[in-house]
């Protein structure tokens, strides 16, 4: 099975998704001819409340909605997900991060707006947005089998598989093991992961039971105070290594048109890895984020358009940017290239003495969290469109119990099965999209030129 998942894996995120994601990105970005990237300024400030109307429908404010977006992707794939692919990659697979960021932010646009644009409402009425519905509601329900699929993919693609294993392997080395918990025999490093894995899903259990208001409001005052805590720690290890910042990002160019850190030398695994990495961390395209989307209070589908648009901005143009830059200025490396979270906890040791590894250890902390409590709404959201919503407290306990399960799996076949599964969610969603494009362009001309 492990076999079968890396070479699955493999296939997906070669020609089909760096076609898909990269392709449709690019095609968003010049239908449009850059007109969303016009309106961020607008954007900022319908995020700051300006245009919020109580009586709209939707579920949450716009403020929310992002910061619910981000909690999902504000997450391990910026601690983990950046060192793997520097680490597997070489520094060039950054480069490419800030490329499919840029695309991504067209198709967060084109996404997002259709979220909101087609929303359809659940078997109790309740209104609501995502893939699954502006494919029925957008393209007829011919089309509903690619609205199936994109929620079977869901249901497991979003997961938090690679969150639990790493904050899990974070804690073992940094607490269990230096003080003699749950160390020798395979069976106690189990028993010890099991037990954090097991505390972990009753902490996510007693805020995802309250759906996406409570999930919003928790993550309203969590996400920004974790970016500010995460980016501020960085900038110190960045200031102290001022110097050789300049020679870091001179490698990430240099390295990008090269792939002379790969072995082989293989340039297309550079872009692979870049764009793999940069999906889990911005989900640019992948469907999740339109989920989050979907449930903010406007009758504007373009003001949530404008305000996702931040979402790719933030998390990878600015938070996998330090991250790799860390790793790079402090020159750490670890036996395993798929190390991820403990690499960035040794360049924190290195750059900030003594302390360092604990206040990422903080920020892991709120970065994992935040992400399982985003994900938690992205699972109930796919099983509810497939079983209805009475299925929703089954799937939550799905979720928390895949939450224990993954703090004892390898972490190579959870990235493997989240690689295959997460990939699968970028078809449907780029296809309606794709299609859909022109309805998009047509509506938000109108809206764009209602603006004073």
């Amino acid at each position: 099975m492990s076999e079968f998942l890396e070479q699955a894996a493999g296939w997906l995120w070669g020609a089909p998704l760096l076609f898909l994601l990269l392709g449709g990105g690019l095609f968003f970005l010049l239908y449009s001819r850059c007109a969303p990237f016009l309106y961020l300024r607008h954007g900022i400030h319908v995020l700051f409340g300006h245009y919020d109307d109580e009586r709209a429908p939707g579920e949450i404010s716009h403020f929310r909605a992002l910061c619910s977006a981000l909690s999902g992707t504000v997450g391990m794939g910026n601690v983990a997900g950046v060192a793997i692919a520097v680490t597997t990659g070489g520094p060039g697979a950054l480069f490419w991060m800030w490329v499919c960021a840029l695309v991504g932010m067209a198709t967060k646009f084109f996404t997002c707006s259709l979220a909101v644009m087609y929303r359809g409402k659940d078997d109790t009425g309740q209104v609501q947005g995502g893939p699954m519905y502006f494919i029925v509601e957008g393209l007829g329900a011919k089309w509903k089998p690619l609205a199936i699929m994109f929620c079977v993919c869901g249901m497991f693609g979003c997961l938090p598989l690679l969150q639990s294993n790493q904050l899990t392997e974070i804690v073992r080395e940094m607490f269990l093991e230096p003080n003699g918990w749950f160390v020798g025999s395979e069976d106690a490093i189990n028993l010890g992961n099991g037990f954090f894995g097991l505390l972990l899903a009753i902490l996510v259990g007693a805020v995802v039971l309250g759906g996406i208001k409570r999930i919003g409001q928790v993550a309203a005052w969590l996400v920004p105070g974790m970016v500010l805590l995460y980016g501020g720690c960085a900038l110190v290890i960045l200031f102290n290594h001022l110097s050789v910042v300049p020679e870091a990002l001179g490698l990430v160019f240099r390295d990008a048109f090269t792939g002379d850190a790969v072995q082989g030398g293989a340039l297309g695994a550079v872009i692979m890895i870049g764009v793999q990495r940069a999906a889990f961390s911005n989900e640019a395209g992948m469907g999740t984020e339109a989920m989050a989307h979907g449930a903010a209070k406007t009758r504007e589908p373009f003001r949530e358009g404008v305000v996702a648009m931040l979402g790719p901005m933030i998390d990878t143009l600015i938070v996998c940017t330090i991250t790799g830059l860390v790793i790079l200025v402090t020159k750490v490396s670890l036996p395993d290239e798929n190390a991820g979270v403990m690499l960035t906890a040794k360049a924190f040791d290195v750059g900030i003495p003594v302390v360092g590894r604990y206040l990422l250890l903080i920020c892991v902390l709120c970065l994992s969290f935040s992400s399982m409590i985003g994900f938690s709404y992205y699972v109930t959201k796919c099983g509810c469109f497939l079983f209805g919503a009475r299925a929703r407290f089954p799937l939550i306990l799905f979720y928390l119990l895949a939450i224990v399960a993954s703090a004892v799996v390898s972490m190579d076949d959870a990235i493997n099965f989240l690689d295959v599964t997460f990939g699968l969610m970028a078809i449907p969603t780029m296809v309606a999209s794709l299609l859909l494009a022109p309805k998009v362009m047509a509506a938000a001309k109108d809206y764009f030129g209602r603006l004073p």
